[in-house]
């Protein structure tokens, strides 16, 4: 069994922290007025580990989760 990688962002916004499994899952709980950025120019801005946003309202990072493994049922 392997450890199971999973890309997650974070937001950081007032403060507080939210986690989403995507950048769309983000923007779909939160609009450009809340944030102070459009999910087209996330898309365009390509968050890494190394290389977040960080705009005048929030901070948006991207990063790794890892899991337990997966048990395989036969």
């Amino acid at each position: 069994m392997e450890k199971q990688e999973r890309t997650i962002v974070h937001l950081e916004l007032d403060g507080k922290h939210y986690y989403y499994g995507n950048l769309k899952a983000l923007c779909d709980n939160w609009d450009k007025d809340a944030i102070g950025v459009s999910y087209n120019y996330l898309k365009n801005f390509v968050i890494t580990e190394d290389k977040p946003f960080i705009g005048k309202k929030c901070t948006i990072r991207k990063g790794i989760i890892i899991t337990s493994p997966r048990k395989v049922i036969e």
